[in-house]
């Protein structure tokens, strides 16, 4: 036989020999679940849009290697082995005591630290040998046009001709080491940017992810309370959101951010503040169209409460329409944050920031390297978010389910 009848839910599927069988089965069978039909039509149409899944695949990609910044970009080694003892810097704060030094933090990049574990060991550092604070004191400096020696921002060695000023041939030898180039240059507190673009990256995709995820949560749930019940509810609750939206929101940032320390958690609270009210509208015209359909009346009648009505019933449709957006909304929260790091309200000074890093080449013209990694940086995540947005609506696209179904 070539097909089977599945028991549980009447379902007629091919049976999946070693050759024929495809991910989806698969999946099944290493994870316990099946995905819908129509969940399933979904997922081959976001796959088939090149250019968003990708884009998804990229982004995922870079998303997963900032998120383990510390065992790419770090000033810490990952592993040591100082007299026959396996240590694990970038997990453990060591004492420089126990390298012979007397400062509670040890600095593995100074030489002398560096010489005494190398004569008793070996370090295995990550492949960029500098975290976002990381101030590179082996620069020797270049000389320039009237023979001064030029300091921070330095150019790429890549991109610069100027030689370098006269140093100690360790220090020379130290900076030409491969784990300690510049590929980007440094900023002009003589920070890599490599390492600030890595963790700018991280700080920047984690700000929109919650932002989004806790906003649209919210957004979601008043939309349903209100679309569901309304009457007096929605009303109310429609007079209450065109007072708040009407409220100027980058008068009131200004004066919490005078009024609090700024930070990750307290950025994120004020944006949220604002930013939830963006789907309300949406999911309250999905509720009220859907509130008086013919299997919410089933519902009704076979004594379901309201609450299991919202969230089994009417919720599941309404979030086809309202997942469309999310991509969009990652993007501007990404954006929100790098538009206030760059008008000197976001972050704390000194933090890993792609929106500081474009307020630092806008400082310092005469280093455009400064400037280009944060504009390319912040393109390129913009425009995959977007992307991906773009496949993700193509796929949850009712029309082209429908046709799909018929053929």
């Amino acid at each position: 036989m070539d097909q089977k009848t599945d028991r549980d839910t009447g379902d007629t599927a091919a049976i999946a020999t070693p050759d024929k069988a495809t991910w989806f089965a698969r999946t099944k069978k290493r994870f316990g679940f099946r995905l819908s039909p129509v969940n399933r039509r979904r997922l081959e149409r976001f796959k088939a849009h090149k250019l968003g899944y990708r884009s998804f695949l990229i982004f995922s990609g870079l998303f997963l290697i900032t998120l383990f910044a510390e065992f790419v970009a770090n000033d810490r080694p990952l592993m040591i082995s100082y007299k026959g003892e396996i240590l694990f810097p970038v997990l453990v704060d060591y004492p420089e005591e126990k390298f012979g030094g007397f400062l509670a933090v040890t600095d593995y990049r100074t030489p002398d630290i560096a010489n005494e574990i190398n004569a008793n060991g070996w370090m295995l550092w990550p492949p960029i040998r500098y975290s976002y604070d990381t101030i590179n004191k082996d620069y020797p400096g270049r000389i320039g046009e009237n023979g001064i020696c030029l300091g921070y921002p330095a150019p790429p060695p890549w991109a610069s001709s100027l030689k370098l000023c006269d140093a100690p041939a360790d220090q020379v030898a130290r900076f030409k080491e491969l784990g300690n180039t510049n590929w980007l240059g440094l900023d002009s507190q003589g920070r890599d940017v490599v390492a600030r673009v890595i963790y700018g990256f991280r700080i920047s995709v984690l700000f929109g992810l919650i932002l989004t995820i806790v906003s649209s949560a919210l957004g979601v749930l008043a939309g349903a309370v209100q679309g569901y019940f309304g009457g007096k509810t929605d009303l109310i609750f429609q007079r209450l959101l065109e007072i708040w939206n009407s409220i100027p929101e980058l008068f009131v940032l200004l004066i919490l951010s005078s009024l609090f320390v700024p930070g990750f958690w307290t950025l994120l609270g004020i944006l949220l503040i604002f930013s939830w009210t963006s789907l309300v509208g949406l999911v309250r015209a999905e509720f009220l169209r859907g509130r008086n359909l013919e299997y919410v009346r089933a519902a009704r009648a076979l004594g379901l409460s309201d609450w299991q009505i919202i969230f089994k019933h009417l919720l599941p449709n309404a979030m086809v329409a309202t997942l469309t957006f999310v991509p969009f909304k990652l993007s501007g929260g990404i954006a929100a944050l790098t538009a206030l790091d760059f008008l000197g309200l976001g972050m704390p000074p000194g933090s890993p920031s792609l929106g500081e890093l474009l307020l630092e080449g806008k400082k310092h013209l005469e280093a455009p390297w400064l400037g280009i990694s944060g504009f390319i940086s912040i393109s390129i995540i913009l425009s995959l978010a977007i992307f991906m947005g773009e496949a993700v609506r193509d796929a949850l696209d009712p029309r082209k389910t429908f046709r799909q179904m018929k053929s």
